[in-house]
């Protein structure tokens, strides 16, 4: 199952276990046969790669089958792959063994603390699509829970495997995640956030932590592309650096196959962030996620002018200067039923939620770029696809109109306005559209709508303070510069014309080059990089 290069990287990564796993495999060779061989070949072979792994039947039978469960010998922790733990989930299974196995966990000791002391019996699900790029970073913060404490147990389960449960759990986005069979969280959540939800006093604590925080020569505001290499930049200037960030990585983290960041030819949205954290982590850069920014003031002082910004938790932070870089998220329709049914067969994310809805019908609203490579994805998944465009003409590559023509389950409508969102109170059983040629009003019956409509920036909470486009975008010179001295901005937040990965990384080199050069000038401390 696993090629010859995939078993000596996993070998090479055994090497670091310091205690015996088990891996406890349940099979179901009567429903699902094929899966159940998956299971247990993988599971085996993984036991060739190291001596201190070995497999034994599962014994549960409360346990789902077909599933791999990862055993600590030495702490009795569980973690439960129900499905086959491969596609975006085998990162997963590889932490699982490594933390079941002794390997240490790279997050805070205060984090660990917490978590070990946490009493009481928690029982997490969370339903995942193995083509999801949010669902390991869910999966494996639960999974580092579980392996600090005994009291806490996960199970991963792949929707597309167990429709059964999908169905009768009315579920209709992943990652969805339950505690002791309530819904806890949907979409993706990190470390920190399950951490709030489970102690509702964590972020009051959290608050008067960064309160306390001294102030900051860069302070940068989101942790994307260009937020990262902004930090980078200034913390390699020796400029004391703090990122701010809601999570790191921004949208990149949602973006499925990148083709065109050169020098290198193909990368995934998840292992890009991955390296750019790491790299930021090579730096003394004090990265506070989970956090969010709502107000920005400069207020002037003795010791010359200073930005405080205000955090949603009610911490308030100081620096010299600040670099916005909250990027963008998607745009809504704006349109009666789509918050009502968001989650419940309005969706954002064709690649993660595509596989709940195999065999049925849906919706692509949107003819650009995203809006058709949606629909060619998910055109091998459902039974039909039906594209709306509101222009006269679609706006997506010739090379993908083609590919969408050619394909015999997509219907594409132009001059459709999408109107309304129809349900019946649990789930999307259709739309409204007018056709704009007659000013009709028509109606699709789908199970699913993907809104692929372009990205909207975020600076609603930056309004009235800071120069905007009326899009909403900030105002920046050539050295990204904006209205406010001493604050700057970069990415997909600001004016820059084009919003791809590499000019975001650009544009925040440049702009946190421009924010040092305004320190010297304004007799900040602050020592030459002579590397740079």
């Amino acid at each position: 199952m696993l090629d010859a290069k995939l078993s000596s990287q996993l070998k090479a990564y055994l090497q670091n276990l310091k205690t015996d796993v088990q891996l406890h495999i349940a099979l179901d060779a009567v429903a699902h046969p094929n899966k159940s061989n998956e299971i247990s070949e993988l599971a085996n072979e993984i036991a060739l790669l190291s001596d201190l792994i070995t497999v034994l039947p599962q014994k549960d039978n409360s346990v789902r089958s077909p599933s791999l469960q990862v055993v600590s010998v030495a702490n009795d922790t569980r973690m439960t792959f129900a499905g086959v733990p491969l596609g975006h989930e085998f990162t997963s299974l590889v932490l699982a063994l490594l933390h079941s196995g002794g390997h240490p966990l790279k997050i805070s000791q205060e984090q660990i603390e917490f978590i070990k002391a946490l009493d009481g019996d928690f029982e997490f699900e969370t339903f995942v699509s193995l083509s999801c790029q949010t669902c390991p970073g869910v999966v494996q913060a639960l999974n580092m829970m579980t392996a600090l404490n005994p009291n806490i147990r996960h199970t991963m389960i792949d929707g597309s495997l167990f429709q059964d449960e999908v169905t009768k759990r009315n579920i209709m986005a992943v990652p969805s995640v339950y505690l002791n069979g309530e819904v806890f969280s949907q979409g993706g959540v990190t470390l920190e956030q399950i951490l709030k939800k489970i102690d509702p006093n964590a972020g009051k604590k959290q608050a008067e932590q960064i309160s306390q925080k001294a102030p900051y020569e860069m302070l940068i505001i989101g942790g994307g592309p260009a937020g990262a290499a902004a930090a980078i930049y200034t913390a390699r200037k020796g400029l004391r650096t703090g990122i701010v960030a809601d999570k790191f990585g921004g949208q990149v983290a949602e973006t499925v196959g990148i083709e065109n960041f050169i020098s290198v030819k193909a990368t995934e949205g998840p292992k890009l962030v991955s390296g750019l954290e790491e790299h930021v982590r090579d730096y003394p850069v004090d990265i506070m996620s989970d956090n969010q920014a709502i107000k920005l003031t400069r207020i002037a002082s003795e010791m010359g002018s200073v930005i405080n910004v205000e955090l949603a938790n009610g911490a308030t932070l100081s620096s010299q200067a600040v670099l916005i870089a909250t990027g963008a998220r998607w745009r809504e329709m704006k349109v009666p039923g789509e918050q009502q049914y968001r989650g419940k067969g309005v969706a954002y994310c064709p690649h993660c939620d595509g596989p709940l809805f195999k065999g049925k019908r849906v919706a692509v609203i949107g003819g650009g770029n995203s809006g058709i490579e949606a629909a060619i994805d998910l055109a091998n998944i459902v039974e039909h696809v039906t594209v709306l465009e509101f222009d006269s003409k679609l706006r997506a590559d010739k090379v993908l109109q083609d590919k969408a023509n050619s394909m015999g389950n997509i219907d594409i409508i132009l001059n459709a306005q999408t109107t309304q969102v129809i349900g019946d109170d649990t789930r999307v059983t259709g739309l409204t559209y007018t056709d704009r040629t007659d000013n009709s009003s028509k109606q699709v019956a789908v199970a699913g709508i993907f809104v692929q409509i372009g990205l909207v920036p975020n600076t609603e909470w930056l309004k009235g303070d800071i120069e905007l486009t009326p899009r909403g975008e900030i105002v920046v010179s050539q050295k990204g510069e904006t209205s406010i001295p001493g604050v700057f901005a970069a990415g997909d937040v600001t004016t820059s014309p084009y919003k791809q990965i590499i000019i975001a990384m650009g544009d925040g080199a440049n702009a946190a080059l421009g924010a040092f050069d305004y320190l010297i000038r304004q007799a900040v401390p602050a020592k030459q990089d002579k590397a740079a």
